[in-house]
């Protein structure tokens, strides 16, 4: 599946939406790992690559499902992980190191995840960025094999964009972009 190409980073910055709604259309393993190669280049403070991607399609989506179940106790939340046909839990994985605190790793997972996300837009598939209490939750830990130096840091969901207008939110970068105090 593809798209129309944008002509620089800024403007697929300026492009980005949220696609809370998609369609059962997305990449297959193949061009999720030509993705995830460059996603990957994010600056990484010492090249730790403190994170990891699972890719979650088809019954693992279900698994999910109860899992948030067992989060809950009842079953209103299993299908939320079908609203996507694939998820992309995004993980970090911290490493001791004496000048790369923790915050700093997840914080490179993290732009591992929106690079990603704006990847995958370029690519023409509608991204959505979850997260929410089901992140820390003890039975979503388990099922994603998390180890105990690692955080979820939440889900890209994915799929084709549907046949509707999107538009994002300006910033109002001068609001947000000071000097120092005198």
């Amino acid at each position: 599946m593809g798209s129309e190409t944008v002509a620089t980073v800024r403007d697929a910055m300026l492009e980005r939406v949220s696609w809370p709604k998609v369609t059962d259309d997305a990449p297959d393993h193949d061009e999720l790992v030509g993705l995830v190669a460059a996603a990957g280049r994010v600056a990484d403070h010492a090249g730790l690559t403190p994170w990891r991607l699972i890719e979650l399609r088809e019954d693992d989506r279900v698994r999910l499902g109860a899992a948030f179940t067992e989060v809950l106790g009842h079953d209103g939340s299993a299908d939320k992980p079908l609203r996507a046909p694939l998820l992309i839990a995004i993980v970090s994985s911290t490493k001791p190191h004496p000048k790369v605190p923790d915050w700093e790793q997840e914080a490179v997972a993290a732009g591992v995840g929106h690079a990603l996300s704006l990847l995958l837009d370029e690519a023409g598939y509608g991204v959505i960025w979850r997260t929410g209490p089901f992140t820390h939750a003890e039975p979503v830990a388990r099922l994603h094999g998390l180890g105990e130096n690692e955080k979820l840091l939440g889900w890209l969901y994915v799929g084709g964009k549907p046949d509707m207008a999107r538009a994002g939110h300006p910033v109002d970068a001068e609001q947000f972009l000071t000097r120092l105090p005198v």
